[in-house]
Order: C-alpha cells, then sequence, then structure tokens
C-alpha cells in the first residue's frame, strides 16, 4: 500500500549545542514499514538533539525516507531533491545551515550515485543501518559527504535509543512494530532482497518489551511489520524458535493491548500454528492481507512464487473455515511479461473465487537489476491499462460489496482520532475500514460498540449503540 507522510511526532523540546533547538523534517514513502523506520530514526534523531517539525521550511535536517517499489522510484527522489536544493540556497544566502539526507530502500538502491547526481545532498543511509544517523551526522557536519549503505553487523534494534513515553503518546493509539526484516524469495518483480537483505527475524523479548513500552503508553492495538512477516521465526525466551502464531499469542497477553494485526505475508508461510491464531485469539482482528499476485499458473511460476492458484484457493479455504469473518486482501500485478489474455483471465477468476474486501492492484514496472526486467514479452501499456482498469472495476466491485454488507449490523470499533470535519471522530472496524461518528460517541482508545448506518467511500458511518 502507498503511503505518504510527514512526520509531526509530538517530541519534548530538546537544545543544540548553541542553545536552540535543532528541527528535522521527514518525509516517508512507501509502505508501513517505512512509516515505523521513520519513527524510529526520529527517536535516534531525538537522541542527537533534534525536534520534529511539519514544516520544510524551517528544517536544519530535512530527511527523505525513501521507497523502491513502484515505477520511477528513483526519478521522483531526485524530483524532489531538486526542489529541496532550492531552499537549501535559499537558507545559506541567509546565513543558516540546512543538511539534506536520503533514506531507506532508495538510498540503499542507489548509493552514492545520489551525491553524484544531487551534489546538495548531504547523507546517504540505509534502511539497515538508520542507527547510526547520529554518527553519520557529525560527520556530516565535519564536512563530510556520509554514504552508509553497507549491511550493519550489529542489530540495529540494539542501538536504537527508546522514544520518550510522550512522543509514543503523540503518535496514536495504534502503532507499527517491525519484527520481521528482509526477504528470501526473490520474486522476479521485486527489489525487496536487494534494498533490505536477507529474511532476519528480532527475538521475542525485544518484540515483547517494545510492546509493553507502546502499551504503556496507551497503544491499543498493534500491528506487526515484516517484509514477509509470517516467515518471522525468532528466538523464544528459552533459545527455542518461535513462530508467528505463538507471538501473537504472548503479544496479547500484554495488559492494554486489545488489538494485534500483522502484515504483509506470504501464500508459502501461512503455517497450521498461524492458522489457528485466527481461529482462537479474539484480539487478532479478522482482516488478512495475503499476496496472490496473478491468478496463472504459468505467470505465478514466472514470478517465482512458488505456489499454484490451487495452492492459494486451498490455504483461503483453510483460513475462512478457522475464522469464518475474516475479510481478505491482496495485491496484483497485470502485465508481467508474457501474460496472454488467457493468464489474465485466470486472474480475473481467482479474484471471483475468493471475493476480496480490499486489494492493490498494479500494472508490472521492470525493477532495474531484477530478473523480471530482463524477460521477453513485455506486454504493451495499452494492454496493461485495459487489463487494469478491467480488475480494478472488479475489485472495486467486491470492496463495496463488503462495505454494503455491514450496513446494519452492530460491530467493535477502536476510536482513533478526530475526524477532519468539526464535531467527528474516526476510528477502526475489525476489517481496517475508517468508522466515522459524531465526536460525543466516546474517546480516543475506547473500543466501543457501534452500528453502521451508511457507507462512504472505502469507509463507514456509524453511531453508538
Amino acid at each position: 500500500m502507498e503511503l505518504e507522510q510527514i512526520s509531526q511526532d509530538g517530541a519534548e523540546t530538546l537544545e543544540g549545542a548553541a542553545g536552540v533547538a535543532k528541527k528535522v523534517f521527514v518525509k516517508t514513502y512507501g509502505c508501513q514499514m517505512n512509516v515505523y523506520d521513520s519513527q524510529r530514526m526520529s527517536d535516534a534523531l531525538a537522541a542527537d538533539g533534534y525536534v520534529a517539525t511539519s514544516e520544510i521550511e524551517e528544517a536544519d535536517l530535512v530527511l527523505l525516507n525513501t521507497c523502491h517499489i513502484r515505477e520511477k522510484a528513483a526519478e521522483k527522489v531526485y524530483s524532489e531533491l531538486g526542489r529541496i536544493r532550492e531552499l537549501k540556497a535559499e537558507r545559506a544566502r541567509n546565513g543558516s545551515e540546512m543538511l539534506i539526507g536520503v533514506a531507506g530502500c532508495v538510498a540503499q538502491a542507489e548509493g552514492r550515485e545520489i551525491i553524484r547526481r544531487s551534489p546538495a545532498v548531504d547523507l546517504v543511509i540505509g534502511p539497515q543501518t538508520y542507527h547510526r544517523l547520529p554518527e553519520a551526522l557529525k560527520k556530516v557536519r565535519g564536512g563530510e559527504k556520509v554514504v552508509e549503505t553497507e549491511y550493519a553487523l550489529e542489530d540495529k534494534f540494539d542501538h536504537l535509543p527508546q522514544p520518550r513515553r510522550a512522543e509514543i503518546i503523540g503518535r496514536g493509539v495504534t502503532a507499527f512494530l517491525t519484527v520481521q526484516e528482509g526477504c528470501d524469495k526473490f520474486c522476479t518483480f521485486c527489489v525487496v532482497p536487494y534494498t533490505r537483505g536477507s529474511e532476519v527475524s528480532r527475538p521475542v523479548a525485544q518484540i515483547v518489551a517494545e510492546a509493553e513500552r507502546l502499551a504503556a503508553a496507551g497503544v491499543r492495538e498493534v500491528t506487526l511489520l515484516g517484509q514477509n512477516v509470517n516467515a518471522w521465526h525468532g528466538e523464544g525466551p528459552d533459545g527455542s524458535e518461535w513462530g508467528l502464531g505463538r507471538l501473537l499469542l504472548r503479544l496479547a497477553e500484554i495488559p492494554g493491548i486489545a488489538r494485534l494485526r500483522y502484515t504483509t505475508s506470504h501464500p508459502r508461510d501461512m503455517d497450521d500454528e498461524l492458522i489457528e491464531a485466527h481461529r482462537g485469539l479474539p484480539s487478532l482482528m479478522p482482516y488478512l492481507h495475503l499476496p496472490v499476485q496473478a491468478g496463472s499458473d504459468r505467470i505465478l511460476k514466472a514470478m517465482n512464487r512458488k505456489h499454484t492458484a490451487a495452492d492459494y484457493l486451498r490455504l483461503i479455504e483453510r483460513i475462512r473455515a478457522a475464522r469464518p469473518d475474516i475479510a481478505m486482501s491482496g495485491d496484483f500485478i497485470v502485465g508481467f511479461p508474457g501474460e496472454t489474455d488467457a493468464d489474465f483471465e485466470d486472474t480475473m477468476e481467482i479474484v471471483r473465487a475468493v471475493n476480496y474486501a480490499q486489494a492493490f492492484s498494479f500494472k508490472y514496472s521492470p525493477r532495474p537489476g531484477t530478473p523480471g526486467a530482463e524477460m521477453k514479452d513485455h506486454v504493451a501499456e495499452e494492454v496493461k491499462d485495459e487489463r487494469l482498469q478491467r480488475l480494478q472495476a472488479l475489485l472495486n466491485e467486491q470492496q463495496n460489496a463488503f462495505l454494503g454488507s455491514l450496513v446494519g449490523q452492530t460491530i467493535e470499533t477502536l476510536i482513533e482520532k478526530p475526524g477532519r470535519q468539526a464535531g467527528q471522530i474516526v476510528g477502526r472496524s475489525p476489517w481496517l475500514q475508517p468508522v466515522i461518528l459524531d465526536e460525543g460517541a466516546g474517546g480516543i482508545g475506547e473500543i466501543i460498540q457501534v452500528r453502521i448506518t451508511k457507507t462512504g467511500h472505502a469507509s463507514l458511518f456509524a453511531e453508538r449503540v
């Protein structure tokens, strides 16, 4: 899912060496994991004397946390850097300094090329080394151009400062928690193994400690993150290896944590223990993002997915048998090299068979350095466009039908934040949709019973019961 976010964490004011607070503007592109990474970078920078600002013009440090999944991601970063360069020049004319840093997957993929193409950039730092930010910035302030994209030998999570309670509170009653990074699947369309490295799982004790800190600051819902989150196999307290199902059971024991989710999953890693957690763990929400990418076995093989359409459908049956009210979400790529009309119809057929409550669909675009980029028989753009429109029409129809099925039902809703309109608050359904209520319905952090009265665009309207 595409996200773009400006960091506005409510950090306490810290003072730099000159007695004036240093300000950092963080812009986040891409997935939920990048949002989490931006928060942890903000934590590291807070320890170095920086406070967050939502105004780029007043920032002493501008940090772009980038994503390399979508088409022309790097070019978008260079375009943004061109605009920021002008701000930096204006600040210099006024006798003040603005540092520019590029982090995340584009930083990992492009490395020193970023500084070659954009000399105004002072720092390039990959997703495995952002715990070294304060040390890297010290070098920058000493006049160096710093590129930190080597994979760290040390565990970055052991070296990151913990966020202050006030910062966690400022981020709200829901939180992301990365438990697994990297990918060993090597799907032929994907850059993640090259930008995030091989699969690494955090130990149970480290995850539980972080979740307990979140709960102590009022977080009610935690979403576990990983490039292949259900591939997580971490070291347990006794040295044995745990799977994700067992970890979810342990996190459910933490007082205050009322809801658990996880994303993104791979069909090959959906084991019996995890499916049973969906059956027996009330705090595990009935929503699962399980990408299939295509419905054609020939295309799935070309993608190196290592499962068939039939494998995926049998897995969906097992999951729904364990949790009948579960809502399924997925990812789809249309126009992968060699995809024929018949292959695309297989994708449409698997969508009809599963009946998704939500899904994300994209045209295939080559990622440099991936096997897919070197394949023959690339599909014409106009064919991709037509197929994507047909697929999205079907997915939108299914999403609207799911939303419509909730009208008149009484469901639990976690109230998250004030609404965009005066007099409204926004909650979250068990199936992840925003739920819009009158502000008197309850307080932020409450889980209340509501009756769904109507649907909006990908959202629900409700009244308290």
